[in-house]
């Protein structure tokens, strides 16, 4: 097994939190829609996160929708004082499901209220614009207007700050040319790497990134290589990815979600892995 290490923690809008974070989608129903299938369970893993030493929690009033919402309000309010609550607007679910773009300023301005309303708060820590341009990836568009009006709601005291969801390198420099950005939330994973060279830049902005997906979302990560080094240390596979990526870069946060205790708990853990140098060049290797 890895050796143990103390969590270490970044600055995200104004404090300092944990890098081993919650991300809630999983909490909804089947394709983050509608009600989970044990709405009990749902509120023991937000109380058990806490537990374990979880203060940050990602979320949007579009996963459910509303349902992640009111079920991290249930099971955490009156939210303690150290705990940052991160959201997303920009989309908004039809009644099938489906994902759409929710992207002119009233359509902004209806979403910030509605994770107001839902989550029991009068102000929102961090939301962040999802860019819907292409649902999968980054992909080039202008995002002025939206910020803008993100500019013109923190001015207004219902949001402390921004940041940006699925974005190009590009975006960023806009929206940080009309609003200070605090994090930047994409893809990126032990075998999914394209944001290297944008880790780094922010990092020395001193901007946190949280991957979203960090152990592959609705599929997996799948590598031999990786479960033949968990198997040798005696750790589970999603366990280590979540700790390379941890070791990748200190302005990493971690979001992994999970409708499961017993998960919840494998993950906190891997915040405490110290990765050896062989052990660290073999993950680099298998996303090469």
């Amino acid at each position: 097994m890895p050796n143990r290490k103390p969590t270490s923690t970044y600055e995200l809008a104004g404090r300092q939190v944990n890098r081993m974070g919650y991300g809630a989608m999983q909490l909804a129903g089947p394709g983050v829609f509608g009600p989970p299938k044990d709405r009990a369970a749902a509120v023991a893993v937000l109380r058990e996160a806490l537990a374990l030493g979880v203060d940050h929690i990602d979320t949007s009033d579009f996963y459910g929708p509303h349902v992640t919402n009111q079920i991290i309000r249930e099971a955490l309010h009156p939210y303690a004082p150290n705990l940052t609550i991160v959201t997303k607007v920009g989309a908004v679910r039809d009644d099938k499901g489906a994902w759409l773009p929710a992207l002119e300023p009233a359509d902004i301005e209806r979403a910030v209220h509605d994770n107001l309303r839902n989550l029991g708060l009068d102000v929102l820590d961090v939301v962040n614009l999802r860019i819907m341009g292409d649902v999968h990836k980054p992909s080039e568009g202008p995002v002025e207007k939206q910020f803008e009006t993100l500019a013109a709601l923190r001015e207004r005291g219902l949001v402390r700050e921004v940041g940006l969801s699925n974005a190009t390198a590009a975006q960023i420099a806009a929206a940080r040319r009309i609003v200070p950005i605090v994090c930047v939330q994409n893809h990126y994973n032990l075998v999914h790497r394209d944001d290297d060279a944008l880790i780094d830049t922010l990092a020395a902005q001193g901007i946190a990134y949280v991957p979203f997906f960090p152990l592959g979302g609705f599929t997996p990560i799948q590598s031999a290589a990786l479960s033949s080094l968990s198997g040798r240390l005696g750790v589970t596979p999603m366990a280590l990815a979540l700790a390379w990526l941890l070791r990748r870069s200190p302005n990493i946060l971690l979001i992994p979600g999970t409708s499961s205790v017993a998960h919840l708990r494998e993950n906190v853990a891997a915040a405490q892995f110290e990765l050896a140098d062989d052990v660290l060049a073999a993950l680099d290797a298998i996303g090469r």
